[in-house]
């Protein structure tokens, strides 16, 4: 992600008008175009019940014995006999710390794109508004050769012109009675390209910015993009050495009710984030 992607919604690429799409109502009462399904017997009924009972403690029994992974090496999502694509593959992805950021990766697919979606995460951050955060997230997550020239673009874009334009304090705080948020959710991952020495992954995210408080002219909205991220093996570690970021998939909007300022910051501070793995 070059410096300015995150200037758009706070984050979010792209900032066009998203349309909501009502799918039309019929007689069927399935939105899907299916037929409404028939109501079960007592007998079906008792045979579902008795297979989910049966599914619950066939889990638990799998999950007895601790919190550690049953077989750390299972095969890899997406070899044969291995595991759906989505699906975690027990193998511990991240060894320690660095700060908020999670470091340490495996040297193979798996740690790349764990990796990658990480780095998503806190380059996508409210922490981002901080100049000193800022130079710690950058010499954190990319390449050292590329640091000293992202970090003067990066604070040349981060101005204080830029951040009165977003309605924010001078030194990226929100106003008082405001909640500053941006947040980066990823949604997936994959490897394009892989080496012993680089990667290229994808990662298709979601994204909350703007401004929660009483009168923001800059609502909490939400952005899709995918950041296709090249990393490189270096100081024993993936390292992001340059990125970009596109619009999209961006799926239909659901019928939700929109909540009110208030509720959105206090979820916000009151939900904290994830360490993101394959």
């Amino acid at each position: 992600m070059s410096p300015g992607d995150e200037h758009d919604s706070f984050g979010g690429v792209g900032g066009s008008g998203q349309t909501r799409t009502r799918l039309p109502e019929g007689n069927s009462g399935d939105v899907y175009g299916g037929a409404r399904r028939p109501v079960r017997s007592s007998r079906s009924l008792i045979t579902v019940v008795g297979v989910v009972v049966l599914l619950i403690a066939a889990i638990a029994f799998a999950n007895r014995g601790g919190t550690e992974p049953a077989d750390a090496a299972a095969p890899r999502s997406g070899t044969p006999g291995g595991t759906a694509p989505t699906s975690a593959t027990g193998v511990r992805p991240v060894t320690g710390k660095n700060g908020t950021i999670p470091t340490g990766y495996a040297h193979d697919d798996q740690g790349a794109q764990s990796a990658a979606t990480n780095y998503a995460v806190a380059l996508g951050s409210v922490e981002m508004y901080n100049a000193d955060r800022r130079r710690e997230i950058v010499r954190t997550v990319h390449a050292p050769k590329v640091v000293d020239e992202l970090l003067k673009r990066f604070d040349a874009s981060y101005t204080a012109d830029f951040m009165a334009s977003v309605g924010l304090n001078k030194d990226g705080t929100a106003h008082s009675g405001m909640t500053l948020v941006s947040r980066t959710i990823p949604i997936g991952a994959k490897v394009r390209d892989y080496t012993e020495t680089s990667a290229t992954v994808e990662v298709w995210c979601t994204s909350l910015g703007g401004l929660a408080g009483a009168g923001s002219t800059r609502p909490v909205t939400s952005t899709w993009f995918t950041i296709t991220e090249k990393l490189v093996w270096v100081g024993g570690d993936w390292r992001v050495e340059s990125s970009t970021q596109v619009e999209g998939p961006t799926p239909v909007n659901g019928d939700n009710r929109a909540s009110m300022a208030d509720e959105i910051a206090e979820a916000v501070e009151g939900y904290g984030g994830f360490t993101y793995a394959r």
